[in-house]
């Protein structure tokens, strides 16, 4: 049985988006980085056995993942800052409805990490459409997705939020109804989705 098949084995809920999205984080990162690795740069050892715990109970054990050995392996991201920015932004707009601390904070990791990848957010998520993440980020940080009025895809927005709030402007055009990249941040996502890891 594959990596993601045997967390989705363990789901706690498997119709959860966010128990979608981190199956598809983990799964990726132990296929790319082994086991013997932290999955999500940001979280410590602790803060990923709770989410195994929270939503793929048994998971860790059926995986043979060494706790104590985790503690101490953290892996190099060279990009770990830009991961770090991420999550504290989607951190920043976290409902404390819609779960625990703890919680939010891994699911703003898997976003975090998923953003660094190349293809649309919710394929980087392996999540089904991007309908799965609207609904997802609207849950556990439903200020930040209201800034999202004109659907602009997701991690363009986020990017964007990061630089508005460096007071950096990169954009090429002053307003986005005039941009000649118009259609790269508010086009269709509606691409063949990702593969699911085995």
């Amino acid at each position: 049985m594959g990596t993601h098949a045997l967390l989705m084995s363990h789901a706690a809920d498997a119709r959860d988006p966010a128990v979608l999205a981190l199956a598809g984080v983990l799964s990726a990162a132990f296929e790319r980085h082994g086991r013997g690795l932290l999955p999500m740069p940001g979280l410590d050892a602790a803060a990923t056995r709770g989410l195994f715990a929270r939503w793929f109970p048994g998971a860790d054990a059926a995986l043979g993942l060494d706790w104590p050995a985790l503690a101490g392996a953290d892996r190099h991201e060279p990009r770990r800052d830009e991961i770090e920015d991420l999550a504290a932004l989607l951190r920043d707009h976290a409902d404390g409805n819609a779960g625990p601390a703890q919680e939010a904070r891994a699911v703003a990791y898997a976003l975090a990490c998923a953003s660094l990848g190349d293809n649309h957010l919710w394929q980087d998520l392996f999540l089904p459409s991007r309908r799965e993440l609207s609904a997802l980020i609207g849950r556990w940080f439903p200020s930040l997705a209201a800034r999202n009025s004109n659907d602009m895809k997701w991690k363009k927005f986020f990017y964007r939020q990061l630089c508005l709030r460096e007071e950096l402007l990169i954009c090429k055009a002053p307003s986005c109804g005039v941009c000649t990249d118009y259609g790269l941040c508010f086009g269709t996502e509606e691409a063949a989705p990702a593969m699911v890891p085995v």
